[in-house]
């Protein structure tokens, strides 16, 4: 098994075999030796090591170099030729991809996940690799969620929610960049959230808090009055046994001395 991911990307010699087909390959491999069937078998590995590189590098990243991937591939690989079955006429490429991402996915369950999956998605996960592999052979492609869940007798719910999480291995960096090629544009923290219009405004009264203060006390009621609980200059000047007019020009110099004191701050 580790010779033929081993030498995937090598130059192995074909012993003749280039001529055979993938379907010839498969029936050749029941009755040849074990010298010959390795060669096959290395063959096989060989002509589909570009499936492997291609979903390997789909789940690369700065954590995880992209050969250690390229390994568990391979064997996800090997392990798809050796369960192939010629007979039922299925393409071998569209067999082996849920075979070879598996394993990928299933390395970094066990060695890189960080939030561990609760029991039922773990139930449900192993029930559906079998599933998985079962229908590949009977349908020729992928099977769908509600097959699945059919086949598995599981919640198509369920079925989504343990898929969902089959690509949820670790938590990434804020500092992350965006871009796949590393080139400096900006983060994964850029992308989420976004400016809060507030902000400013909670700077604005963390400022004037001291200044208010500092204002005599009818000047701080009026402010009080007017502003938090929204009554008219006639009620206030009712209130304070002082005209509308009086209450207009106490808030507006009130309301210029704030201003030009908070500015010069």
């Amino acid at each position: 098994m580790r010779s033929s991911a081993a030498t995937a990307d090598t130059d192995l010699p074909e012993s003749g075999l280039a001529e055979y087909s993938d379907a010839e390959l498969f029936r050749a491999m029941r009755t040849a030796g074990l010298t010959e069937k390795h060669h096959m078998q290395d063959l096989l590995v060989r002509r589909h090591s570009g499936l492997v590189r291609w979903l390997a590098g789909q789940y690369a990243n700065k954590a995880v170099d992209v050969d250690e991937l390229r390994q568990v591939g391979y064997l996800g690989l090997v392990l798809a030729i050796q369960r192939f079955e010629v007979e039922r006429g299925h393409d071998f490429t569209t067999f082996a991809r849920p075979t070879v991402q598996g394993e990928i996915r299933r390395y970094f369950r066990d060695k890189r996940r960080w939030i561990r999956l609760p029991r039922r998605l773990q139930e449900a996960k192993a029930s559906l690799r079998e599933s998985s592999e079962v229908m590949t052979h009977q349908l020729g492609r992928q099977p769908t969620v509600e097959e699945l869940a059919l086949h598995a007798e599981l919640p198509a719910d369920l079925v989504s929610e343990a898929l969902a999480a089959d690509d949820t291995f670790a938590p990434t960096s804020l500092d992350a960049p965006v871009n796949a090629d590393g080139e400096e544009s900006f983060t994964v923290a850029d992308t989420i959230g976004r400016e809060d219009e507030r902000i400013e405004l909670l700077i604005d009264c963390d400022s004037v808090r001291p200044l208010i203060a500092e204002l005599p006390e009818r000047e701080r009621r009026m402010l009080h009055m007017r502003f938090y609980e929204d009554m008219t200059q006639t009620e206030i000047g009712a209130e304070l046994g002082i005209s509308q007019m009086h209450v207009s020009r106490l808030l507006t110099r009130t309301l210029d001395t704030l201003r030009e004191q908070l500015v010069a701050d």
